[in-house]
């Protein structure tokens, strides 16, 4: 049933975005994430959920790309403040590699969080909205916000820490100085 709706939400998704090839990464991550519903079969309007989704999916790449930017944009603004001291510059590969590689990991993290987690993060973190508005909008407490932001937070952090090599900071804390 919802394979007929394929092409006609790959041209949505083209005029989107403006790439053919986005457009279907977007419309099979949009198929994929409809037929992982339990209960695919009972939906009354598969092509509205298939059509939510694929907008949901739109819109996370377009806050992503936007904040990439930002950092991109904040990373040369640092760039060309810094004294030309000691210290190795953010611009080497290195340093830009490894920037590149924390935020795909944190990316990666954002992306297999709980739905209610990763909305409340990404409204909060990249939205920029406070706790309070990012409440209402998902119609639940300051407090369950909270927690969502809680819970994505430690994610991240822990996936960082992975990254950085070290174990969380409990568990330095516990085996006492080096």
């Amino acid at each position: 049933m919802f394979e007929r709706y394929y092409r006609e939400l790959l041209n949505f998704l083209a005029r989107k975005v403006g790439d053919g090839d986005l457009a279907a990464d977007i419309a099979q991550e949009s198929y994929s994430r409809v037929y992982a519903v339990p209960d695919r079969d009972a939906v009354a309007e598969p092509r509205a959920l298939l059509y939510a989704t694929a907008r949901n999916l739109v819109t996370d790449h377009h806050r992503r790309t936007a904040t990439r930017q930002q950092v991109e944009v904040a990373a040369t603004d640092d760039d060309e403040d810094r004294d030309t001291g000691m210290g190795p510059a953010s611009g080497e590969p290195d340093a830009v590699l490894a920037g590149r590689q924390r935020l795909a990991a944190i990316e990666q993290v954002v992306a297999t969080l709980p739905p209610r987690a990763r909305e409340a993060f990404v409204l909060y973190k990249l939205d920029g909205l406070s706790r309070p508005e990012v409440a209402a909008q998902m119609g639940v407490s300051v407090k369950t916000v909270e927690t969502h932001l809680e819970v994505a937070m430690r994610a991240c952090q822990r996936r960082l820490q992975q990254l950085d090599g070290g174990a969380p900071a409990a568990q330095k804390k516990a085996r006492g100085p080096a």
